[in-house]
C-alpha cells in the first residue's frame, strides 16, 4: 500500500462519516472548524500514546508498545484528514517532505545546531524559498 492509497482510504472513510465534508470545507469557516477538530483529535491520540508509556518516573509500571502502535495509526488517520482538509495530496506531502528534509540537512550542515544559521535571506524565510519555492509573498 502506498501513501496515495492511504489518502484515498482516509477520504473514503471521512466521506462515510460525513458525506458532505469535502463540499462543506469550501466555506472557509467550516474548513477551519474541520481542520481544528481533526487537529484536536490528533492531539488526543498523541496523549493516549503517551499514556501507554510509563512517563511517571516515580511509579513502577510497564510500557504498552502495542497500544502505542495503535495510537500512532489513529494519529495517522487524523493527520491524513488534516492534510486533505488543507488541500494536500499524498504526492504533495511526499514532495514537500523531501524538500523540507533536504532543507533540514542544509540547516544542520550550515550551523543550525550551533545557532549560526540564519533562516532568513533578504527577509524571506528559508521554508518559503526551499520548501514552498516562493521568493516572497
Amino acid at each position: 500500500m502506498s501513501l496515495n492509497d492511504i489518502f484515498e482510504e482516509q477520504i473514503r472513510l471521512n466521506k462515510k462519516i460525513n458525506p458532505d465534508l469535502y463540499t462543506e470545507i469550501a466555506d472557509p469557516d467550516r474548513r477551519r472548524e474541520q481542520f481544528l477538530q481533526f487537529e484536536l483529535a490528533l492531539r488526543q491520540e498523541s496523549a493516549e500514546a503517551i499514556d501507554s508509556l510509563n512517563w511517571k518516573w516515580w511509579k513502577k509500571d510497564t510500557d504498552d508498545w502495542d497500544n502505542v502502535k495503535v495510537e500512532l495509526i489513529d494519529m495517522l488517520h487524523f493527520w491524513v484528514s488534516m492534510c486533505t482538509i488543507a488541500g494536500l495530496s499524498a504526492d504533495e506531502v511526499v514532495d514537500l517532505y523531501l524538500k523540507k528534509n533536504s532543507l533540514n540537512h542544509k540547516r544542520q550542515q550550515d550551523g543550525y545546531a550551533e545557532g549560526t544559521y540564519d533562516k532568513y535571506v533578504d527577509g524571506v524565510e528559508d521554508n518559503r524559498i526551499h520548501v514552498l519555492n516562493q521568493a516572497s509573498e
